[in-house]
Formats: structure tokens, sequence, C-alpha cells
């Protein structure tokens, strides 16, 4: 069953189930207050009967003082206390035959149904007991048809029947309208999905009419999502593209040289010897961008971090005293504090330091200065390059991947520009982040925020 039509039956359900309640409300509520009405008027004519009766000091009235507080289809009694009538009047003899007197002590009043020819009746019946010295003499009783009650009865129900069907009839083409208004949204999102899913192409849903309620915002946010598929689709491509040109590069230097091998073969010793570096240089570079390309696809991965409280001075001392070992550089270590410590995966962020300071021996030649320090929310790691700088119109894309500013000096380095998309997955993972401040031919700063709890 389609939603529309479950939204549609499930309101004219509800709206159903209210009309009934309240017509049976209505209903009641007018049957008792007619019968209060006219209650009240029999209980007013028997107050007055037995003022009269007070004011002559009488048990009894004559039958046409009686009769004049008589209406049609009615009739007056006063029965004694042994339960005979001691006077009556009457209007209606067959009313009387069928309703018997009764002596009652108690004021009360009766509502009952009596059938003939023409159908059923209410018929109203008001007992007041007749006092005289605090003693019950007799008992007033006053009989009469509801004439009117049956008829009003039945065109109040014939009137409710009319408009609750009105208000079904209204509430299904109404609930029909309402309903094709708010599917109208999902059904053009099953549509653009259904679309998607045969030409296998990303689209968005149009939004002709701003609602600003939740299926806007269910609209909005599959286009969000549409948008953000379409985006990593095209670096996907991007990143297929790159890889292929820079693994291209080294495989077309490779056979290029074995080719020159084959062709002159080994006679000629330094054609030999000048192939087979260009050959092992090709291949270790292709061997650091594979390595680069699994560390990129493992630092994007949700994987679980081994965190564990981390000195970062002794780490970052460690690292440094490595460098100054082996590159022959100046490495200037500043921290603030003694001890840093954070919570974080030791391994991770080593890599992402090696990676700065990598980048920094590779674009400058003069001293390199690493700075530590901590505030209130981050644990601040700076790394300080004296070198060519980046212009400030690359900075914006330094953190794609196999981007480099300087891609024949990068060749020659070694550099596949991988570095920093790694070290920025690896910030992220840490709820952590990386910027960077450059100037050209000034140097750059690359800053790393590692929350402090």
């Amino acid at each position: 069953m389609k939603i529309t039509t479950k939204i549609n039956l499930l309101t004219t359900a509800w709206l159903f189930c209210i009309l009934l309640i309240i017509n049976v409300v209505v209903f009641f509520s007018f049957m008792t207050t007619t019968v209060n009405m006219e209650k009240n008027v029999l209980l007013q004519k028997t107050n007055d009967i037995i003022q009269e009766l007070h004011t002559q000091n009488a048990t009894t009235l004559p039958e046409d003082r009686l009769k004049s507080y008589l209406t049609e289809h009615s009739f007056i009694r006063i029965v004694s206390p042994d339960s005979k009538v001691t006077n009556q009047a009457i209007s209606d003899k067959d009313l009387a035959e069928k309703i018997k007197y009764k002596f009652s002590s108690k004021s009360g009043s009766q509502l009952r149904t009596i059938r003939d020819e023409g159908g059923e009746e209410q018929v109203l019946i008001v007992r007041v007991p007749i006092m005289s010295h605090k003693h019950v003499i007799g008992t007033l009783e006053i009989g009469e048809r509801l004439m009117g009650l049956e008829m009003s009865k039945d065109i109040l129900v014939t009137i409710l029947a009319f408009c609750t069907v009105i208000a079904v009839v209204l509430s299904l083409l109404g609930g029909r309208w309402l309903s094709n208004i708010i599917m109208r949204p999902i059904a053009n999102m099953i549509q653009t999905m259904e679309d998607i899913e045969r030409s296998g192409i990303p689209k968005t849903i149009m939004l002709h009419n701003r609602t600003r309620d939740e299926l806007e915002k269910l609209a909005t946010t599959f286009n969000l999502m549409i948008k953000r598929l379409q985006e990593n689709s095209e670096k996907q491509k991007q990143f297929i593209s790159d890889a292929s040109h820079e693994l291209k590069t080294p495989l077309t230097v490779i056979r290029s040289y074995a080719n020159l091998i084959r062709r002159r073969g080994i006679q000629n010793e330094e054609i030999t010897v000048e192939a087979i570096e260009a050959i092992h240089a090709e291949a270790t570079r292709m061997q650091r961008m594979a390595e680069a390309l699994l560390d990129l696809a493992a630092s994007e991965k949700e994987m679980v971090l081994e965190i564990k409280s981390l000195d970062l001075i002794s780490l970052c001392q460690s690292i440094l005293q490595q460098f100054r070992n082996v590159y022959k550089r100046e490495f200037i270590f500043h921290y603030s504090q003694d001890p840093i410590i954070v919570k974080a995966d030791e391994l991770k962020i080593k890599q992402v330091i090696i990676i700065l300071l990598d980048n920094a021996i590779k674009y400058s030649s003069d001293k390199i200065e690493m700075f530590l320090e901590q505030n209130e929310d981050d644990v601040v790691i700076r790394v300080k390059d004296y070198g060519i700088g980046i212009p400030n119109k690359e900075i914006q894309h330094i953190f794609e991947r196999f981007y480099r500013v300087d891609k024949a000096r990068s060749r020659e380095t070694g550099g596949t520009g991988l570095g920093l998309a790694i070290a920025k997955n690896i910030m992220k993972q840490h709820k952590g982040e990386i910027k960077i401040r450059s100037e050209e031919g000034k140097g750059t700063e690359v800053e790393l925020f590692i929350p402090a709890s």
C-alpha cells in the first residue's frame, strides 16, 4: 500500500472516530437538555398546584381547576397514601391508561417509552409529595407526552449522519490532496534515485518551492550527499589519473633504458651503467610511491588508534637527533615547558612529524626550527624552515594527493605529493588540525594542533 493511501485512510479513520465521539456527545446533550427543560416546566406546574392546595387548605382541587394546568396529551393525578386516585384531570385517556399511577413520598421524575400504532413516543412523568404538617398526605403526579422529541431526535440523527458522511468524503479528498503535496518531494527523490540507479550518474533533486520543512531538509541533505559523492568521484578520477601519470613516467624511463640495453647490448659499459642506475632510481621511486600510496590508504581508513600517554618533548628530541645524524643539518628545538603530555598514537604522530621535517629538508638548505608549546585547548607543534616557500595561490591545493608546487624539483628530491595528504588524515583521526603558513622565498611554517584532553 502506498504511503499516500495510508495517510489518506488513517487521517479519514481518525476524523471519523472524532466525529463519532462528537456526534454521540451532541446527541446525548440534546436529549438531556430537552428532557430537563420539559422536566422543569412540569416541576413548576407541580409547585403551582401544591401552592394552590396549601392556599385553599385542601387535599384536592376541582377537576376544572386541574384542567387549567393541563396541556394536550397529558394528565394530572393526586394519589393518596393508600395508592388511590383522589383527584385527576386527563386530556389524553390512552396515555393515562398506559401509565399506572403510583404513590411516592419522594420527589422524582421518570422518562418512559411507550409504543402505539404511530410508533414509539417518550413520556415524562413527575411525582412530587404533598406535605401537611410535615407529613405526606398524597402525591401529585403529572405525565406528558414529549410529542416533538422523537421527531427532533430523528432529525438530529439524520443531520449528524449527513454531516459525518460529508466530512468523511471531504477528508478523503483533502487527505489525497494533502498527501500528494507532502509526498511530492519524496516522489521526486525516488525518481532521482531510480535515474541514478539506471544511469549510474549522480544527480541532485530540483527544489521548486522553498517550504522550509523537514521534507525540504531531507531533499537538501540528499543533494549535499550527492554533491559529496560527485566530489569524491571527481577526486577518485583525479587520483587514478595522477597515480597513472606518476607511475607512467618511471615505467617509460625503465622501458626506454631496457630497450637501449637490448639494442646496444652490454658491450658499452658506460651506457649499461647509466641504464642500470636510471632503472634502479626509477624502480626505487616507484617503490617509494607505492609505499606512500599504502600509507595514504591506511590513513584514510577508520583504523583504531593505539592511544596512550605520550611525552612529545622526548619524541621530538629523538626524531630530531635521528635527522641530525642522517642529514648533517642544523635543527633547533624550542619548547615552553617540560614535560608536555598528550593522549595519542605515538607511531602516527611520529609519522606526521617526519613528513613535515622531510619536506622542510627537501625545500630548504638553511636551519630548521621546531617549536612545541601547550595552551588551554591544544598542544601545538610548529616546524619552520627558511626555504623556497609556497606561492599563496598554491597553499589551498597543498593537501591534495600528488599535488606538488615544483614538479620537476620534487622528482629530483624524490617527492610523491602524498605526504601532506597522509599527515592531514592522521591529524583528522586524532581530532586535530594541520595548518600551513608560507611566503614565497622566505620559508614555510606548518602547525599541528593536537587536542590537549
